[in-house]
């Protein structure tokens, strides 16, 4: 009798990834999971040092995989997931970070109080997501950040998913052409004294 080969490990991703894109097309966003380029170019926006570390929307977790391969230690990530299938998956994927299953558009009710953020990565698909909704997240996302830390966001379009609110500014990190589709990698920052 034959032996089965194994399925490999991006067909099973890709396989959960559509399910979940079929079942809930407005909170996925994409036609398949980060890359790991793309991963990797966002964790390496994250500044060296100590600090707690946010990630949004992480769903399979390609960018969470990056972000603990820049050195950040599991204790001092959090992962906030929508969807509790994704969230299910990250708890048993990744051994010792803090996951939340819950909405990304209202951090207050949420995670609560949080100690100033050494960097939010977001993988959300804002570009889904009405403009109103957009500006009102930049604003919970800087209430939340440390003076110069980052806000790493990911986007299809060729400019920023939202405009920078005021006293912040915007810049491209990074283009991966070889993600599905091709992304951008943008970094927002508060302006000195802002």
């Amino acid at each position: 009798m034959a032996r089965a080969l194994p399925i490999p490990t991006f067909l099973v991703e890709q396989a959960r990834f559509l399910a979940r894109l079929l079942e809930r097309p407005s909170t996925v966003g994409a036609i398949a999971p980060s890359s790991a380029a793309l991963g990797r170019a966002m964790a390496a926006q994250i500044p060296e040092g100590n600090g707690a570390v946010l990630e949004l929307g992480p769903g399979t977790g390609v960018v969470t995989r990056a972000i603990l391969a820049r050195g950040i230690p599991p204790s001092r990530l959090t992962v906030l997931e929508f969807d509790p299938q994704f969230a299910a998956l990250m708890t048993t994927r990744f051994p010792g970070i803090n996951v939340v299953q819950g909405d990304a558009f209202d951090l207050p009710g949420t995670l609560g109080e949080t100690a100033p953020l050494a960097a939010i990565v977001s993988s959300l698909p804002l570009l889904n997501f009405a403009i109103e909704k957009r500006i009102n997240l930049m604003s919970q996302i800087f209430a939340r950040l440390a003076p110069h830390a980052p806000f790493i966001q990911f986007s299809y379009g060729l400019a920023p998913p939202v405009a920078p609110p005021d006293g912040a500014s915007v810049m491209r990190a990074a283009h991966i052409l070889f993600n599905l589709p091709p992304a951008r990698v943008w970094v927002y920052r508060k302006a000195d004294g802002a």
